[in-house]
């Protein structure tokens, strides 16, 4: 079993930065491929990023240019820094894990809320 712990979030002004943590308790993330997902009020969550374990990395068109994900030395923590947030940034952020060939997400976080003040 794996727990993921988000943190980071928080509120900003437009054109501000934050940067958010996941962190698996008592275990590295080097096998799993980590992904940060974002849910909006009265919209579907969407995957914002994603991180393989072998250090692939996609992003959705976006946050391109704005997000990055990335993994530390140790491998226990993936973090999502986002540079020049917009309003439309606004929502509750998740990382997810999955062991290799999963084809969905095993393990969840429990959210953490980001809000973009303009």
């Amino acid at each position: 079993q794996v727990q993921l712990v988000e943190s980071g979030g928080g509120l900003v002004q437009a054109g501000g930065s934050l940067r958010l943590s996941c962190a698996a308790s008592g275990r590295t993330l080097s096998t799993y491929g980590v992904g940060w997902f974002r849910q909006a009020p009265g919209k579907e969550r969407e995957l914002v990023a994603r991180i393989t374990s072998g250090g692939d990395t996609y992003y959705t068109n976006s946050v391109k240019g704005r997000f990055t994900i990335s993994r530390d030395a140790v491998q226990t923590t993936v973090r999502l820094q986002m540079n020049s947030l917009k309003p439309e940034d606004t929502a509750v952020y998740y990382c997810a894990a999955k062991r290799q060939y999963s084809l969905s997400y095993d393990y969840w976080g429990q959210g953490t809320q980001v809000t973009v003040s303009s």
